[in-house]
């Protein structure tokens, strides 16, 4: 299959590209650049991108896609369909599914089950311990053999520093990053919202910064002492994302990441007892999101990742205290990001490129992936950073629906989605939008 995207923005932080340009694609692969002014290639089809911005294709780092085990939350495949309708190409998939990926077998399962839905990239995460349990380091050779991409016990931060230790220099010996939720259990045990001002208000035990912090600090000590590759996954309190810095500065192998809610939205929503503001980290007071806007502008923050969580409603209509922690997130993360961070300045189209596809691509080492260099996939993110919009969960493509984001207004969106070369999601307001415009032309002409 031949395509031409004609008359685009390209925005290729990996090549320093910020230009207007056509780019060609033919057979899953980037061909090149050319001219507003060239012709159509023999055979092509033609996307008029025309006032529209071209990016490499988007990477989720951390997803939950419950499959297996839990399928009637999420699917690989009705979280590969989420992934495209919000712009993002490929995907991670955590390891916390029933069984835990810990082994070759389970990993192969989730790469076919993604081949089959032949939508976004689906890259599975595996367990840092057996079970994820803390105890004994999982074979982490056998996996990156059938397909893991990092290791991680997310969800289950492994409490012991002498085992996370251990399990640091077990995956630097196979170049795998690890990936850590960083919680001290004793210190946030019990505890379903930020501790602060909130938390008294509202009746509510809380989860105090320090079990974050506690955690990161630590965990950036033992990259020191192992050499190992580290990302702090969803890095949400001001101390944290210090640690990371401090961590950068001294030139440690140390990343981390933010998710959109977090810098969205404070532990003030919380004030209505609405479980889809539950989440874990929880939603922080001010000056933690302060923090995180800082990090992003700065450069110590170095992706963007949902964390995106499904659960079924039923789950999610318990009360505050018994409901399962975690927000769906694939279908909102681009238009949260071009409306609360590009349009009011925090940071530009090209940071946001680097933060969701460029850096996430170094991080876990995805050859020919973020980035349009001739002969890399053909994996793009279009946008439409003016296009206004409303978000409506009823129309998600997820199987689950716990959001704080229904019926939020953005001005900004990945308008459609391509990978490996195929057209595999355009926004339904942008396909009007571009219906409405052919059918003036034609009214015009006539």
């Amino acid at each position: 299959m031949r395509l031409l995207i004609q008359n685009g923005y390209i925005i290729d932080p990996s090549q320093g590209i910020n230009s207007g340009k056509n780019l060609f694609i033919e057979d899953g692969r980037v061909v090149g650049f050319s001219a507003y002014s060239d012709g159509v290639p023999e055979g092509a089809e033609v996307f008029d991108a025309t006032g529209l911005v071209i990016a490499p294709g988007f990477i989720d780092m951390h997803v939950h896609l419950r499959e297996p085990g839990h399928e009637y939350k999420e699917t690989i495949a009705s979280g590969a369909a989420a992934a495209v309708a919000g712009g993002l190409t490929t995907i991670c998939a955590m390891p916390n599914t029933r069984p835990v990926n810990d082994s070759a077998a389970v990993t192969r399962f989730v790469i076919e089950q993604a081949e089959r839905a032949a939508l976004a990239n689906v890259f599975p995460i595996g367990a840092l311990t057996k079970n994820s349990e803390g105890t004994e380091l999982a074979e982490m050779g056998e996996m990156q053999d059938a397909g893991i991409v990092a290791v991680s016990d997310d969800g289950r931060p492994v409490p012991s520093a002498g085992m996370m230790r251990r399990a640091m220099e077990y995956a630097r010996g196979f170049n795998l990053p690890v990936i850590d939720h960083c919680e001290d259990k004793s210190l946030a045990r019990g505890g379903v919202m930020h501790e602060g001002h909130w938390s008294l208000v509202l009746g509510l035990r809380g989860m105090p910064a320090a079990a974050e912090e506690v955690d990161a600090e630590r965990n950036c000590l033992l990259a020191e002492l192992t050499g190992a590759r580290l990302h702090l996954a969803h890095v949400s309190t001001r101390g944290a994302i210090d640690a990371v810095r401090r961590a950068k500065e001294k030139g440690l192998p140390v990343t981390c990441e933010v998710a959109p809610h977090h810098w969205t939205l404070t532990d003030e929503a919380v004030h209505d007892y609405d479980t889809n503001t539950k989440m874990s980290p929880p939603l922080r007071s001010p000056d933690h999101v302060d923090a995180i806007l800082k990090g992003l502008r700065d450069g110590t923050i170095d992706v963007i990742a949902t964390d995106h969580a499904p659960h079924h409603a039923d789950e999610k209509a318990l009360e505050y205290d018994e409901a399962p922690f975690g927000i769906v997130g694939l279908e909102t993360s681009v238009g949260l990001a071009l409306d609360r961070l590009v349009k009011p300045g925090v940071i530009s189209l090209e940071r946001l490129v680097e933060l969701c596809s460029v850096n996430p691509a170094r991080i876990l080492a995805l050859e020919n992936y973020g980035t349009l260099r001739a002969g890399a996939r053909a994996d793009l993110t279009i946008m439409d950073p003016e296009l206004t919009w409303t978000f409506d969960v009823s129309r998600s493509k997820s199987k689950s629906r716990n959001t704080p984001f229904d019926g939020y207004e953005f001005r900004g969106a990945a308008v459609a989605t391509i990978v490996g070369g195929r057209i595999v999601f355009i926004h339904p307001d942008f396909e009007l939008r571009r219906i409405g415009e052919k059918s003036l032309t034609k009214t015009q002409s006539a």
